[in-house]
């Protein structure tokens, strides 16, 4: 049996499938100890001995935004120790001279530095000194560290003395971030900063999957615990604690596979999916005739540089619980500051803020009994006299409602803008899929101002990044610097690379595919652009930035910057079961009407119940299903 459970801000959805079909089950999170609700949600489900639990967890996602990770040693060649700290040049905000300075997460007194030097080339200039070492280990073990970073300058290019670091620090019993095993590529800050952010999250994603494993494989005969990763695929859970920097984005990555894989099976290969939850909305495109998942190498995270493969996905903070207040100046702001789970939404019984579910209720979007399947009974009553309360000036509750309404769309169009428009691509081109809690109920709004022509909403919305992980590939990344010209050889580093993933797979009971790619620029280029490895490379490539960019000049020397293998072991195959389509109306899903606030005024809408309607219903709007 094969369950996926994704832990959110406000539920944690728990998906499995029988007799072909998906089901789902929601149990509020457990922010204090998440693996309580997945433990929860396992036994409510009552799973079978044999047992294959997959989890989206944002344990690390949370530690990187609350900056709640360990303590951090880093490591590196002697007179780069603050590297790490002075960044790039590039401000967020060119013309704000009063910014603070970006927090590093290694203190300046944590970075030490190895008299060592390796050259571009790979070439062992000097080594390590076995004094200078032991001198190191006791530094750094009396220093009160959690973890440890280390990331010499072109340890890529050769990884002898990084390795000799390593084998001295291990004595000290720590989690050790190596950099040539995590992220073996160029740009030294980057580098840096991922093996930090690695070393950051592995005390807490360490102790909470190691802690979680043994209360799943504690209870029950033969189970197993497996990880989604940000690049959209699975990895052990044994992995994920040791790398924990693949995994910051684990559940948003979920509901990117399940809105590809759900609107391919429909017939749709060109998507902006929209995830809306109870604390930020997620939204990415996928365009199939460009290669489809768009996986990033270069992503910022709570403000920190993360090199690892992410599927390229961009949050806003906009969820149902956004709370909704009057700035200083009196302008209406929603978010980014959430009521989560605790206390929640005023509706929910606790809080005492106005949020965006609050307004939706208010509107009549909402049905107070039939909410979750009837599992949650919203007060209508109580929200309606706490909004009572912090409307101000505004003359009534729908209005203060509609008002909260329209900020949040705006702040979620322009996330899709950056997604889309930004990026050479034409919303009017796709297909919104929306999905989350929260996305149907402001899908057609949203669609309508960016100009889309049509919105999917799968079966299942508020529990696809579940089912994503549930149908997710298991899947490994491994990457090589090699910067060499285009009609170079590359075989034996792919050669390399696929043996070591083979190795990988076999060690647990897995056969995978191999799929390359490599990273290509002009020559003298600042930045590459990732196309599949092949004849028709360079000829996509040049099409790739002619779209990105606004040109592209083929007459221009190329080079390969790095190589990359993805290892690939396909998930069991989803097949949907079949259903005829009929030509009706839906009259037998309509459970009655009620009065709805559209564009300013309330309409008499019709209700629809979704689980009635039929494949090929047709109807008109104002409609709720």
């Amino acid at each position: 049996m094969r369950v996926a459970i994704d832990t959110g801000g406000t539920f944690t959805d728990c998906v499995y499938l029988q007799d072909g079909k998906f089901v789902v089950l929601k149990v509020f999170s457990t922010p204090q100890d998440p693996g309580m609700a997945v433990l929860n949600g396992l036994r409510q489900i009552a799973v079978e001995p044999q047992v294959v639990v997959r989890h989206g967890t944002t344990v690390g996602t949370n530690a990187m935004l609350e900056r709640k990770g360990g303590r951090v040693a880093f490591v590196t060649t002697k007179g780069f120790e603050d590297t790490i700290a002075i960044g790039r040049q590039a401000r967020p905000k060119l013309y704000d001279w009063f910014q603070p300075a970006p927090e590093c997460l290694v203190k300046a007194g944590l970075r030490f530095g190895v008299s060592e030097r390796t050259s571009a080339e790979g070439e062992i200039v000097r080594g390590v000194d076995a004094a200078e070492l032991e001198e190191l280990v006791r530094v750094v073990g009396a220093a009160g560290v959690d973890a440890v970073a280390i990331s010499l300058l072109f340890s890529f290019a050769n990884p002898k003395n990084e390795s000799d670091v390593a084998r001295a620090l291990e004595k000290l019993g720590l989690p050790l971030s190596v950099s040539h095993k995590i992220l073996p590529e160029f740009r030294e800050y980057e580098r840096g900063s991922t093996v930090v952010a690695n070393a950051y999250l592995a005390p807490k994603m360490g102790a909470y999957l190691t802690k979680l494993a043994a209360g799943v494989e504690g209870t029950y005969e033969d189970a197993r615990l497996e990880v989604m990763q940000s690049s959209g695929g699975i990895i052990p859970a044994r992995l994920a604690a040791a790398e924990p920097v693949r995994t910051v984005l684990s559940g948003p990555a979920g509901g990117v596979i399940g809105a590809y894989k759900l609107a391919t099976l429909a017939g749709f290969d060109r998507i902006i999916g929209f995830d809306m939850g109870g604390t930020s909305t997620d939204v990415c495109l996928v365009d199939a005739s460009a290669g489809g998942l768009r996986i990033s190498n270069e992503s910022m995270v709570s403000g920190i540089p993360i090199g690892v493969p992410m599927l390229d996905i961009h949050t806003a903070g906009a969820g149902g619980g956004s709370i909704a207040r009057f700035d200083a100046g009196g302008m209406l702001r929603v978010g980014p500051e959430s009521a989560g789970s605790m206390p929640g939404p005023i509706c929910f019984g606790r809080g005492e803020q106005p949020t965006v579910t609050d307004a939706n209720l208010a509107l009549g979007r909402l049905d107070t009994e039939r909410f979750l399947g009837g599992s949650v009974k919203l007060d209508r009553a109580r929200m309606m006299q706490w909004m009572e309360k912090a409307k101000g000036e505004i003359a009534t509750v729908e209005e203060f409602a509609a008002g909260i309404v329209r900020v949040i769309e705006t702040s979620m169009a322009k996330a899709i803008r950056v997604i889309s428009v930004e990026r050479g691509f034409d919303p009017r081109d796709f297909t919104l899929v929306a999905f989350g809690g929260g996305g149907p109920v402001h899908a057609c709004s949203l669609a309508r101002v960016l100009s889309v022509p049509r919105v999917l909403v799968p079966a299942l919305p508020g529990a696809l990044s579940a089912v994503g992980i549930l149908l997710a590939d298991t899947m490994r990344e491994y990457s090589r610097t090699v910067m060499l010209p285009v009609d170079a050889s590359f075989e034996k580093v792919f050669c390399e690379m696929e043996d070591l993933g083979t190795e990988e797979f076999r060690a647990e009971g897995l056969t995978g595919q191999a799929f390359r790619s490599v990273d290509l620029r002009y020559r003298g280029q600042g930045y590459e652009l990732n196309v599949p490895f092949g004849p028709e490379m360079v000829a996509q490539f040049h099409e790739l930035h002619q779209r990105r960019y606004g040109f592209a000049s083929e007459t221009r020397a190329l080079e390969v910057v790095n190589v990359r293998v993805r290892m690939v072991s396909a998930a069991e195959a989803f097949e949907p079961v079949p259903e005829p389509l009929v030509e009706g109306d839906g009259s037998q899903a309509l459970v009655g009407t009620r009065p709805v606030y559209f564009d300013g005024r309330f309409h008499e809408t019709r209700l629809y119940d979704r689980d009635l309607l039929r494949p090929g219903d047709t109807f008109a709007g104002p409609a709720i299903v």
